[in-house]
């Protein structure tokens, strides 16, 4: 059997640790145009997406960094929240990217954030929450109890 590396081997580690947004807080910013939420999931995209939230698969998304921050500078985004499953592993990894990202680019208006507990987390803070998923699937979710 070989072993292998898992895919963010291939890119330097983050230098930035970004800081964690609460779900109350995100919740409160969905509508506002100066925050975005970033989903890296890619296979477990199942089960629903935050609403408004961008997909950018963690897989792909350091080669990107520069093409989110131009979209995001160009429509005012000013904080942007990345999140995976349960935010322990894709989420902060990408968010770190990005303020590196950011601090290389001496970018001071932007803000890169992690979504505290991931999407599961949000799921089970319950129905207010639950009503902001988009192609929300209850089944998918009970696994998770």
């Amino acid at each position: 059997m070989t072993d292998f590396a898992p895919w963010h081997a291939a890119f330097p580690s983050p230098q930035t640790t970004a800081p964690l947004i609460k779900r109350d807080e995100a919740l409160s910013l969905l509508s506002s145009p100066e925050f975005l939420l970033v989903d890296v999931r890619r296979t477990d995209y199942e089960g629903g997406t935050i609403r408004g939230s961008l997909n950018l698969p963690a897989q792909s998304f350091y080669m990107n960094r520069a093409v989110l921050h131009r979209l995001c500078k160009a429509a005012g985004v000013k904080r942007i929240a990345f999140y995976c499953g349960s935010s322990n592993g894709r989420g902060p990894r990408c968010a770190g990217w990005f303020a590196d990202w950011l601090m290389q680019q001496g970018e001071e208006d932007m803000e890169s954030l992690t979504l505290e507990g991931g999407i599961k987390g949000w799921v089970k803070a319950g129905p207010e929450y639950e009503i902001e998923v988009d192609g929300f699937e209850a089944e998918y979710w009970r696994q998770f109890e």
